[in-house]
């Protein structure tokens, strides 16, 4: 039987993993937040830090992972689950299929480069030794407004967008 997903404790986690995009953006990155889940409790917290650690890993799912291995005393969170604004990219999702998560659940989809069913779906490649269970959309429009008013605000005001 598979078990029950609660979406109001998916929206919780989520909104705490906006918090963390917030910080993002608060300090000119890309405003991405994550939040790893053990057994009801948040262990691990984090956002991109990509120009502030001049390190291109520095996303906000790979932060938050090494935290949560940190915590726990294992490379291994099996017991674990993922919360991030938005689709992970292909190096995260690539992460999250090694450290074994058990499920991730993002706000926005990203179909030109997202890894959790996007561009492509690593987290549940049946040649890789693990699968994740996947929830997308949970405070979905919420996280995708974040990024839109990142990079308008990136944007020349005169600048016109192709398309």
């Amino acid at each position: 039987m598979e078990p029950i997903i609660d979406l109001q404790s998916d929206a919780y986690f989520m909104s705490e993993a906006l918090r963390q995009g917030r910080r993002a953006y608060e300090a000119e990155e890309v405003p991405i937040g994550a939040v790893v889940v053990r057994e009801g409790r948040i262990i691990a917290r984090a956002f991109n830090q990509v120009e502030l650690l001049k390190d291109a890993t520095a996303h906000a799912e790979m932060l938050a992972l090494t935290q949560a291995a940190a915590a726990v005393g294992n490379w291994r969170l099996t017991d674990c689950d993922l919360y991030v604004t938005k689709e992970p990219c292909p190096m995260c999702a690539g992460a999250l299929v090694h450290v074994r998560a058990r499920r991730v659940i993002f706000g926005c989809a990203d179909p030109r480069g997202g890894a959790a069913g996007g561009l492509l779906n690593l987290l549940q490649n049946p040649s890789l030794n693990h699968q994740c269970d996947i929830t997308g959309g949970v405070l979905g429009e919420e996280c995708a407004r974040l990024l839109q008013s990142f990079f308008r605000a990136q944007r020349p005001p005169n600048e016109v967008t192709p398309g």
